[in-house]
């Protein structure tokens, strides 16, 4: 057998197992049903010192992986904030693993970069950002947060007289960061990766829906006593989809020289809809914006995208030169705008995406999830012994049991097969969270995971 006949075996085994799973998303536990032990005995198993067929390989990979894999592909998953894969996205990710391009810079993979820069461009104009704003594609929202704060970090640095790339932190003036304490915690992972420290965060409280007031970050603000300085505003609050004001927040911090970084995980995409653009209303106002791709867009994983006004604090806090990378005139080199060396090319499955669902799919995707996720919460909380503690702003809502145990109810839902959900505490309340981010998820699954709600409640 030929390496060739080899590997065309290996990828129609592959293949396979892939339709396989796809065909039983909606008939399959949506829940892993091995547990740890079984998958370990399966497959941390002894090192063999021959070689193995590469299809035999794949077999027994799927074989020992069964009852492993979570039903995240499907409509009925609904714990974090994690999307599917449209059908364009999956199969370009798939070419994108055949063609096995380092996407670092144009010379290595130019397809590649070519698709990333239209990648840029048409995710700008949907998200309503900047066309001048340079962009880069990363691993996910938690490194888009870090290209964008290191941008930030460069900014302000820069203006107050000091070159971090050259001169580190050590002696720097200090960067005071101000946020609402309501923030997702891979800002504060960010922030400590780039040696800014926890304790550098002021965390203001929030009123009912989750917003920072314009009143309490304009105080904090002049109490601050100027300085470099970073403001952290939300476009959609973890638990609750919640928005900042941007219209009215943004004005301050710069009236305060402070550069404006949104967390954009996945409310951002609001913008892609006319319905729900007004969400988003003077956010393009900003300096930086991070969001992901693998959450509404339904990309594979792993992809984010971070944006950023001021293109030379961007180049400046990422770029690196080495004399024998061969760069090519004209051509936007990837690795001077992220912190990948190596990189896979993971602009080819976010070009597909787009140009499957096109600007009326991207709408329409994101407004069926946010109509499903109002059905699913509202339905749940109209059980008897449920109760809605938020109803979706856009595509995340919180209901409770009062009386029962959350975590208990949840586990009992989740061991049914019949759907996925996860707990949060929220405001001294154990909810359980409800996030509809998913191309495949349907009306019908909507009603077939409330009765599934219905059941555990009558048996819990």
């Amino acid at each position: 057998m030929t390496i060739d006949d080899e590997q065309r075996a290996a990828l129609e085994r592959a293949f396979a197992h892939a339709v396989e799973h796809l065909q039983r998303l909606d008939s399959a536990h949506v829940a892993a049903t091995t547990d740890l032990a079984t998958l370990r005995a399966r497959m941390m198993k002894p090192l063999g010192d021959d070689p193995m067929p590469a299809a035999q390989v794949i077999d027994e990979l799927a074989a020992d992986a069964r009852g492993g894999i979570t039903g995240t592909a499907g409509g009925r998953f609904f714990a974090w904030v994690v999307g599917g894969a449209v059908p364009a996205a999956l199969a370009a990710d798939w070419l994108t693993s055949a063609w096995d391009q380092n996407a670092g810079m144009y010379a290595a993979a130019p397809a590649a970069a070519i698709a990333e820069e239209a990648c840029g461009a048409w995710l700008k104009d949907l998200l309503g950002l900047p066309a001048e704003a340079s962009f880069a594609l990363v691993t996910g929202c938690q490194m888009a947060h870090v290209v964008c704060l290191a941008a930030a970090r460069h900014g302000v640095l820069r203006d107050a007289g000091w070159d971090v790339e050259e001169r580190g932190l050590f002696g720097a003036p200090p960067i005071r960061i101000v946020s609402g304490c309501e923030r997702h915690g891979s800002t504060s992972r960010a922030i400590r990766l780039l040696g800014l420290g926890k304790a550098s965060v002021v965390d203001l409280p929030v009123d009912d829906d989750g917003q920072l007031r314009p009143d309490t970050l304009a105080a904090e603000l002049r109490r601050g006593g100027g300085g470099p300085g970073i403001v952290l505003l939300q476009a959609g609050e973890l638990n609750t989809g919640a928005y900042d004001a941007f219209t009215e927040m943004i004005p301050i911090a710069k009236e305060h020289g402070a550069w404006v970084h949104v967390d954009g995980a996945f409310g951002l995409w609001a913008a892609a809809s006319e319905r729900l653009r007004p969400l988003t209303r003077g956010v393009e106002r900003a300096d930086s914006w991070a969001t992901d791709g693998h959450k509404w867009l339904n990309v594979p994983y792993d992809c984010g995208y971070a944006f950023v006004r001021d293109r030379a604090a961007h180049r400046a806090s990422m770029c690196h030169a080495e004399s024998y990378l061969g760069l090519t005139a004209g051509a936007r080199e990837q690795m001077e705008w992220n912190p990948e060396w190596s990189r896979r090319a993971r602009g080819f499955p976010t070009y597909a995406a787009l140009r499957q669902l096109g600007r009326r799919g991207v709408a329409e995707l994101i407004e069926r999830c946010c109509d499903l996720a109002r059905a699913l919460v509202l339905g749940i909380g109209a059980l008897p012994g449920a109760e809605v503690v938020r109803a979706p702003l856009i595509n995340q809502g919180l209901v409770r049991f009062p009386g029962r145990d959350t975590d208990l109810v949840i586990a009992k839902i989740v061991a049914s097969g019949e759907a996925f959900f996860g707990g949060t505490t929220w405001r001294g309340h154990r909810c359980m969270r409800v996030s509809v981010v998913n191309w495949r998820t349907s009306e019908a699954d909507v009603a077939r995971v409330i009765a599934a709600v219905d059941k555990a409640l009558r048996e819990t």
